[in-house]
């Protein structure tokens, strides 16, 4: 399930999984500075919280491509598919049911001693990832 809640402000993007789980991804603080965006990611998950302040997108990511892809394949696909950035990264993989299980990597860095942290949520192969690739276009404000 994904969900755009609209703050006097703030716009924020809520990508949980289906069922009883309590995973959830959470981008916030949107803002746009010429060819780029940048916004603040959390990770929930069974007690476990983990927090970007700013991971900066451009336009040339294809952030929202990615997951329009993940949306298009909802019959499914071999393999995992990966879409990265400096401190994000999103892991795609089809599953038994025609669920999407997505892994949202969250780091600090590169080096030894960084910290990183997975949540992974589980979302329905064709209307929820429709959903979510629309609502995450939606918040990087793309046409």
């Amino acid at each position: 399930m994904s969900l755009i809640e609209v703050v006097p402000g703030q716009v924020e993007l809520v990508v949980q999984g289906a069922g009883g789980s309590v995973a959830s991804v959470r981008l916030f603080d949107w803002s746009r500075a010429e060819c780029e965006v940048a916004f603040a990611v959390e990770a929930i998950n069974d007690g476990v919280r983990a927090r970007l302040e700013t991971v900066t997108v451009t336009v040339w990511d294809s952030m929202s491509e990615f997951f329009d892809g993940l949306a298009r394949d909802f019959r499914g696909w071999e393999g995992e598919r990966v879409w990265t950035n400096n401190h994000l990264v999103v892991t795609a993989t089809f599953g038994s049911g025609g669920h999407v299980y997505l892994g949202w990597t969250l780091r600090s860095g590169f080096f030894p001693g960084d910290w990183s942290c997975t949540v992974t949520t589980v979302i329905e192969a064709g209307e929820g990832m429709t959903a979510v690739a629309a609502d995450l276009r939606d918040f990087l404000r793309e046409e």
